[in-house]
């Protein structure tokens, strides 16, 4: 880190330098303050909460009586209580649609939370939940949003009497005129994934009730934006003074996930409420993939009038956004908070847009990193790259042609966005020479000489940062708007103070996930008071009973640095301005001949006429009388500052819904495997404006980790669900995040332009390359393997169809294949073979005994006879993360005494259902023993499937091998197994030996 020379310290200002991070010491030896770090009230009970297994289901029935009846249950919650306590959270549009942080009539999702109990810790809590019987019947699920918008699509909810949620047109300039005159149509239809950031730290939530006054207060790790605390106090039927929220001083990253916790924020208050006692609840990962937020998916197609020389005349948008089973504040915002940027880089003057929302039988939409960002410049920069193809140019000269001009910033997008400042041709300019764009134009030439692939990928994107709080009412019509009232702006507050000792302490409504707040605003507070850094406190934890905050509040939309940072500069500047008077008066000189330096307060021209900086900070404490007579006493300044620029959207729906506007320009240049397509990143290079670097070491982490991000999106990430709503990529063994081992080099590069619309000329920097990189890879792809169309993540089983030729239809097995399984469910197939000390006469008389087999299968508590071969068991078991009791119904058939039967069965649970069939041989042994051998196929749904196939495997070939150590063990003798079943032998005496 830079640590300067004393002598530099006094003519260089510390914002700007990369200082080390003041938060690095706590976090770093494990002192960090997270929610599930601190105390609780006494009396704190815990939270589990059901969920339910099912894509889409009506809910018959719950039965909650036994789950109530576990000592140590305190309450036991399901959609009628929550509805007797609540209302319905705001929905973004305006619809007939109610939505509940609970199932109520049905289950729209599967992991939509069914009921939640309340225990005295959160073991009893889980324990309970599997006393608690549901009775499901199934609904056709519908997960594609075209599909979504046919007439016969399964209905989401009733009142909307279909699944479109806001059909919007609108108009700018002379789009039809524009198509008509260009010689060119070049259109790209795109189908934009699901994919969600995955913080360190999962959802937690601390809400207790005060009965006398009606009133909630809630711990949670809420980023913001604080709109939603209007949300939160409306669902939990009290004023916004009664409903307390608070956040923690630290947070195990967000990258926008963390808004999503609102809804449990309802759940567990009104929880709190029913038991009467403080209630916390800490998700789990599983929870927390499957049920918490995640990106919108998208459906985009995107046509361009464009002339001869690749110019872009006009563009036409059809996007249709997929926010999943409910629409939940702020959504339909991803799709709306790129409305000014729908041109991205590019001056184009003529543009038309359809924007549809629809629902689908999938976990709800919210921020995540990029937001919005992603999903169009997919779209946009795929197209430029088609419009090279088409006309036979350049791809440089395409985006070239179409920039913004250096000399017309501030510039005015026909959409609305006003981009504030930049040299677009001069930033790409740097970007290919010193990121040695001509050198990777060599090895692609000598790769393609050599038959290898290998592409090139370009994107120029538009960051925007800092959101006007009225974009979101772009979604209305001019007349709605105007009967709802105007809505805009993005105030930020901060408030700088002096205590008795003349110290100096900085508080500001933004949760930091990262970012590096306490450093850099003491940076920033420092240049201004003549302070170091180590003098400043900052605090950032956020109590709306007691701070300064506003409904933009929040740690969103990349507004730490221009606007958290800008209003802690122009709070200590006021403070200056009022220290400088008082300081005046006693140096005898004028306030304007005031300066501050080196922790003092001296006169300009005279450092020797000076006064210790605390002296005077103090004053208002101790000697308020010496104050001048019109200054109200207290050294204190609290500036709540919104920039003029971020208006509503006018009669045209024309909105800036953004204030700043950073540039990036993305070079990728990769390699594809030809035998496995596994794609290598020879050189990634990322350009970027970003206003004035307040701390270029931090800027570099945010760029990384947009990157880290991104490269998820791109090549690894999914969210996967089987045509019944089952979510089938649960766990990270089949949702596949990026490590620092798959992480390439990055070359990370700036050209600034200070934004002249923020009080220290900063822009936003933390999600950019969420927006870009994906596209610049895809473009990449395309360019190595000619491709029209990428649909992502870019996998090699995507791109093998493009490599390999198709395979040869395999040759007929011996063994008929299994039948498929059902949609939605998961197969699984396996066979063995054992060697137990019994006679097959002993054992076939322990299968056929209720008593016996309640000993020896896994976690059975109960086998019941229900005729001569059919029986009925409860059992619990575990499969990788989760665990689940289920009713299980088997019957024996096809018996051959003692030597071979056929088992089929079935099972039905709180986390999903299965069914399967296996044949069992039993063959006598010269020893006096048994050979068993086996095989089975069984099909797996709900919940349980969502931890992958990975798991699943695995477990099954677990509990088959417990099943079989336990035979062994009654039937008088441990059990011989064949190799491939040694592993499981060891890895059972492992887990027996760490158990005990």
């Amino acid at each position: 880190m830079d640590m300067p020379s004393p002598a530099e310290a006094r003519e260089r200002p510390w914002t700007g330098r990369s200082l080390p991070r003041v938060e690095d010491a706590a976090l770093l030896t494990g002192r960090g303050r997270y929610l599930d770090d601190l105390g609780t009230p006494p009396g704190t009970l815990h939270a589990a909460i059901l969920r339910s297994p099912h894509g889409h289901a009506r809910i018959e029935g719950i039965d909650t009586a036994r789950a109530r009846a576990l000592p140590g249950v305190a309450a036991v919650l399901t959609g009628d209580d929550i509805r007797a306590l609540t209302a319905s959270l705001v929905v973004g549009v305006k619809a007939p649609i109610e939505c509940w942080p609970i199932a109520t009539d049905r289950v729209r999702y599967m992991g939509e939370p069914v009921a939640v109990v309340v225990a005295t810790d959160r073991y009893v809590a889980e324990d309970a939940l599997d006393l608690i019987a549901v009775r499901y019947a199934p609904l056709p699920a519908v997960l594609d949003p075209r599909a979504a918008l046919t007439a016969d699509a399964p209905v989401l909810h009733d009142g909307l009497k279909g699944n479109l949620a806001s059909d919007r047109g609108f108009r700018y300039g002379d789009p039809e005129a524009g198509f008509a005159a260009a010689p060119h149509r070049i259109a790209v239809e795109i189908d934009y994934p699901r994919n969600a950031c995955t913080p360190i730290e999962t959802y937690g939530v601390l809400a207790e009730y005060e009965p006398g006054t009606d009133s909630y207060d809630i711990l949670a790790n809420f980023q913001g934006p604080f709109s939603i605390h209007a949300v939160v106090a409306r669902a939990l039927k009290v004023p916004g003074n009664r409903m307390r929220l608070r956040t923690p001083r630290d947070s195990g990253g967000s990258f926008g996930v963390k808004q999503g916790v609102f809804p449990y924020m309802v759940l567990i208050a009104a929880a709190a409420h029913v038991a009467g006692r403080p209630v916390k609840w800490i998700e789990d990962r599983l929870e927390h993939l499957a049920a918490s937020t995640c990106a919108t998916n998208r459906a985009t197609r995107l046509e361009a009038a464009v002339e001869a020389d690749g110019r872009i005349a006009a563009l036409a948008w059809d996007q249709i956004e997929d926010c999943g089973a409910h629409l939940r504040a702020p959504e339909p915002a991803t799709l709306y908070r790129m409305h000014g940027n729908m041109t991205g880089a590019y001056a184009v003057r003529h543009v038309a847009i359809r924007n549809r929302v629809v629902l689908t039988n999938k976990t709800p939409t919210g921020l995540n990193r990029g937001f919005g960002g992603p999903q169009v410049y997919f779209a946009l920069e795929r197209l430029l790259q088609r419009i090279a193809v088409v006309l036979g140019l350049d791809p440089l000269e395409v985006i070239r042609r179409n920039l913004v001009p250096a000399d017309a910033f501030p510039y005015r997008t026909a959409t609305g966005a006003l981009l504030d400042s930049g040299d677009y041709q001069a930033a790409m300019a740097s970007a290919l020479r010193d990121g040695g764009h001509d050198a990777l134009l060599q090895r692609r030439a000598a790769a393609r000489a050599a038959g290898r692939f290998y592409g090139i990928g370009y994107a120029a994107v538009v960051e925007p940062s800092v959101s006007n709080m009225g974009y979101i009412t772009t979604v209305l019509t001019a007349a709605e708007r105007r009967r709802a009232g105007p809505k805009n702006g993005a105030q930020a507050t901060a408030t700088v103070a002096a205590d008795p000792l003349g110290a100096i302490s900085v508080q500001v409504a933004s949760v930091p996930q990262g970012q590096g707040h306490r450093t850099v605003l003491a940076q920033v507070v420092a240049d201004v008071l003549g302070l170091t850094p180590a003098d400043i406190r900052v605090t950032a934890e956020v109590d709306t009973a007691k701070d300064a905050w506003s409904i933009a509040s929040g740690n969103y939309a990349s507004r730490f640095a221009p606007a958290v940072a800008g209003a802690a500069h122009l709070a200590a500047t006021r403070l200056r301005g009022k220290l400088a008077r008082i300081a005046a008066a006693q140096l005898n000189v004028a306030a304007e001949e005031v300066e501050f330096a080196e922790g003092r307060i001296r006169a300009r021209g005279n450092p020797d006429n000076a006064l210790p900086f605390a002296r005077i900070a103090s004053a208002s404490h101790w000697a308020p009388g010496t104050l001048p007579a019109e200054m109200e006493n207290g050294i204190r300044e609290t500036v709540f500052w919104t920039p003029p620029e971020l208006t509503a959207p006018n009669e045209a729906d024309e909105v800036n819904s953004s204030l700043c506007h950073g540039f990036i320009f993305d070079i990728c240049g990769l390699e594809i495997d030809p035998v496995t397509a596994e794609i290598r990143i020879d050189r990634y290079v990322t350009m970027h404006d970003c206003g004035t670097v307040l701390h270029p070491g931090m800027v570099t982490g945010q760029v990384t980790g947009g990157f880290a991000h991104a490269l998820g999106a791109a090549l690894y990430e999914e969210h996967r669900y089987a045509p019944d709503g089952s979510f089938q990529t649960g766990t990270f063994a089949d949702y596949l995040v990026p490590t620092t081992t798959e992480m390439p080099e990055l070359m990370i590069l700036h050209h600034e332009t200070p934004s002249p619309f923020t009080p220290l000329g900063a822009k936003g920097v933390g999600e950019g390359n969420c927006m870009s990189t994906p596209v610049c890879i895809a473009n990449a792809v395309a360019d190595a393997l000619a491709l029209e169309s990428v649909t992502l993540p870019v996998t090699p089983a995507r791109l093998a169809e493009h490599i390999f030729p198709p395979e040869r239809e395999p040759r007929a097995r011996a063994r008929p294949v299994a039948k498929p399984t059902a949609a939605g469910e998961r197969g699984l197939f396996g066979k063995g073979r054992a060697e137990v000390p019994a006679t097959p006469e002993r054992l076939w008389e322990i299968l056929f005994d209720p008593e016996t087999l309640a000993a020896i299968v896994p976690g059975a508590h109960k086998v019941d006879r229900l005729s001569g071969s059919h029986f009925r068991a409860e059992v619990t078991l575990g499969v990788g993360p989760v665990k689940g009791r289920y009713v299980v119904e088997l019957e024996l058939t096809d018996a051959v005494p003692p030597r071979a039967v056929t088992l089929s069965g079935s099972a039905e649970g709180g986390l999903g259902s299965g069914h399967g069939r296996g044949q069992v041989t039993l063959e006598p042994t010269a020893a006096g023993g048994t050979i068993i051998t086996y095989h089975y196929e069984a099909a797996v749904g709900g919940k349980v499937a969502a931890i992958g196939g990975r798991l699943l495997d695995g477990a099954a070939r677990v509990v088959i091998g417990q099943f079989f150590a336990a035979l062994a063990r009654h039937a008088g003798g441990g059990a011989g197994h064949d190799r491939p079943f040694a592993w499981l032998r060891r890895l059972l005496a492992r887990l027996r030996s760490r158990g005990a």
